[in-house]
C-alpha cells in the first residue's frame, strides 16, 4: 500500500522470461514473448522510466519515490545467453579460490577492515576439488549465468539512472542501491539445479548428474528455472559464514549498500561502517525529504516507525552509531547485534529441505562474536565469555517479545500449505466453481488441491471447427498440470518437476456445441 502505481509480480519470485505480472491489481500478459526478446528486468525498467518521466512532466516540483525491486538476482536465474557467455571460463577456478579472490578485492577496495579474517568454509559445503570434472563444468556454467544475470541487471539499473540524468535530476535524487536479498541464496542444493522447485520442496535427488549435464546449454534459458550450487552462494557472501535464511550470521543478513546524493551529501566516494538495518531506510528518506513520520494514513492510525535515520552518517564517517541493537530470526535461526557484539545460533540449514527432523530450540548451540575487533565473525568467544553470551541471549528474548517474534516456528514446507499452517484461506472446502472470461489467478485464490486427488469438470462451448486449446492450467514447464484439447481430443497432463510428464488422453473427440 501507499504507492500510486504498481507494476511487477506478487509472489516471492517469478519466471523472468514469462512473468506473472500485475499492473496495479490487474493481471496482465507481456506485450511480446521471450522468443521475441522479452525479459522482465528490461520491461520493468522501461515502465519505471516512463512513470518518472510522467511525474516530472505533470508535477516537476513534486518529489517522487520509486521502489525499484527487480526479480534479479533471486532465482530463477534467467538471462539472454550472450550475457552469460561473456563470463565463459571465468569461474573454472571454483568457489574456494573465488572466495580468496573476492576477499583480496574487498581488502584492496577498503570495504572491509584491513585486519579482517576470511572465515572457513563449513564442512557441509563440499570443497571444489572434490567435484567431478563433468559436474565442475555444469557448476561453472551456473555461475556464468548468475554473473551474466547480474551484469544484465546492472545494465538496466544504469538505464534508469541515465533517465534521471536526462531529466537533469540525478544530482538531486537520493538513491539507495541495496545489493542483495539477505545474503546470497543456498536454496539451489549442493549441486545446483535446473528447476529450483525440486530442491526447495525436498526433491533435489530427481535431478541426476546425467540430467544436469544434458541441460547445461539450456541453463538461464526459456526452458530452465535454475539456481546455482550452495558453494557459489557461500563464495558470493565472502568474507562471512553462511547464507540467506541463516539470519544468525552476517552471511545471511548483511548487504553492501551504495548511497548517492551529490546535492545532499558533501562526502564523495567514502565508506561508512555504522551498523544499520533495512527498516532504517524509510526514516532516512523521510528526514531527507523533510517529512514527519505519518501518524494517520487514510484515517488509520499507524504503528510507530521502528527505524533510525542514517542521515547523521552521510557527512560524518566517525559519527556514533544510532542503531545499537537489532534482533534477527528466520525459521528458527536467530541472532542479535548490540554495540558491535553478536550472539547467534543456527537452527536449520537452508539446503536441507523436505521432511527434516530439527533439534529442540533448547539444544541449539549459540556463538558469540565481537565484531568491533572481528568484522567477519571469525572467532567464536562463547566458551571464553559465557556471561556476555547469556546477557545477549536474554536481550534477544526481550527484543523477540517486543516485536512479536514468539512463538518460534521452525516449520518450512508446512508453512506453505494453509491446511497445515492454519493460515486464512480465500476458498475453503474442496469444491470451487470458476467461470470463463476471468483473468489469471494466484494459486492462493483457488481451492487447495496440493498433494490431494482431484477431479476437474469443465463445461465448454466447442465451435464448429473443433475443440482446441487450454481449458484450465496451473504452473508451467517447471511443474503443474493442464486440462486441454488438442485436435479435438481432451488431454490431461501432470508435469512432475519438469522431470516426468504423465498424460491421460481422451478416447473420443469432443463434439461441437455446448
Amino acid at each position: 500500500g501507499g504507492f500510486e502505481y504498481f507494476y511487477g509480480f506478487i509472489g516471492g519470485e517469478t519466471n523472468q522470461w514469462y512473468p506473472a505480472i500485475y499492473e496495479a491489481t490487474t493481471p496482465i500478459e507481456p506485450e511480446k514473448t521471450a522468443e521475441q526478446g522479452y525479459h522482465f528486468t528490461d520491461d520493468m525498467t522501461t515502465k519505471a522510466i516512463r512513470w518518472i518521466r510522467q511525474q516530472k512532466s505533470l508535477a516537476p516540483d513534486k518529489p517522487f519515490f520509486t521502489y525499484f525491486a527487480p526479480g534479479a538476482m533471486h532465482a530463477p536465474h534467467h538471462v539472454p545467453k550472450e550475457w552469460a557467455d561473456k563470463y565463459a571460463g571465468k569461474f573454472d577456478q571454483g568457489w574456494d579460490t573465488l572466495r580468496e579472490e573476492i576477499f583480496a578485492r574487498q581488502l584492496k577496495l577498503g570495504v572491509i577492515p584491513e585486519d579482517s579474517v576470511l572465515t572457513a568454509r563449513h564442512a557441509g559445503i563440499p570443497a571444489w576439488d572434490t567435484i567431478t570434472p563433468v559436474m565442475k563444468k555444469v557448476m561453472a556454467r551456473q555461475m556464468e549465468v548468475y554473473a551474466g544475470f547480474m551484469e544484465h541487471t546492472d545494465h538496466h539499473i544504469g538505464r534508469l539512472f541515465d533517465s534521471l540524468r536526462d531529466l537533469e535530476i540525478l544530482d538531486d535524487t537520493l538513491i539507495y542501491v541495496i545489493l542483495g536479498d539477505n545474503g546470497a541464496s543456498a536454496e539451489g542444493s549442493l549441486q545446483g539445479c535446473f528447476n529450483e522447485m525440486a530442491p526447495l520442496t525436498g526433491f533435489a535427488h530427481l535431478e541426476t548428474e546425467e540430467f544436469l549435464v544434458e541441460r547445461i546449454d539450456q541453463l538461464g534459458g526459456f526452458d530452465s528455472y535454475g539456481h546455482y550450487a550452495v558453494g557459489w552462494a557461500h563464495a558470493t557472501n565472502t568474507p562471512y559464514q553462511w547464507t540467506k535464511q541463516v539470519a544468525s550470521h552476517f552471511g545471511g543478513t548483511r548487504n553492501g549498500t551504495i548511497v548517492h546524493w551529490p546535492n545532499g551529501i558533501k562526502a564523495k566516494g567514502e565508506v561508512r561502517s555504522q551498523f544499520h538495518h533495512v527498516i532504517d531506510v524509510a526514516p532516512t528518506i523521510l528526514e531527507a525529504a523533510g517529512l514527519p513520520h505519518p501518524v494517520f494514513v487514510n484515517g488509520v492510525q499507524q504503528r510507530p516507525i521502528e527505524g533510525v535515520s542514517m542521515a547523521y552518517s552521510f557527512d560524518d564517517a566517525m559519527a556514533g552509531e544510532r542503531r545499537e541493537t537489532q534482533y534477527f530470526e528466520m525459521a528458527g535461526n536467530r541472532g542479535i547485534y548490540h554495540k558491535g557484539w553478536t550472539a547467534v545460533t543456527r537452527h536449520r540449514t537452508p539446503w536441507e529441505t523436505g521432511a527434516v527432523k530439527l533439534p529442540p530450540f533448547d539444544e541449539d548451540v549459540w556463538e558469540l562474536y565481537d565484531t568491533n575487533t572481528d568484522w567477519t565473525q571469525s572467532k567464536d568467544l562463547a566458551r571464553e565469555m559465557p556471561e556476555k553470551l547469556a546477557a545477549l541471549q536474554r536481550q534477544w528474548l526481550i527484543e523477540a517479545v517486543k516485536y512479536n517474534v514468539l512463538p518460534l516456528d521452525d516449520r518450512f514446507a508446512e508453512r506453505a500449505n494453509p491446511d497445515i499452517a492454519g493460515r486464512p484461506q480465500l476458498v475453503k472446502g474442496n469444491r470451487q466453481l470458476l467461470f470463463g472470461g476471468m483473468g489469471r489467478l494466484t494459486e492462493g485464490s483457488i481451492v487447495n488441491y496440493k498433494n490431494k486427488s482431484h477431479a476437474i469438470t469443465a463445461e465448454v462451448e466447442v465451435p464448429a471447427t473443433g475443440a482446441e486449446g487450454v481449458i484450465v492450467a496451473v504452473g508451467g514447464n517447471i511443474g503443474g498440470w493442464s486440462l486441454y484439447a488438442k485436435g479435438g481430443t481432451p488431454i490431461y497432463t501432470y508435469n512432475f518437476y519438469g522431470v516426468n510428464r504423465y498424460t491421460t488422453l481422451g478416447t473420443a473427440e469432443i463434439p461441437p456445441g455446448v
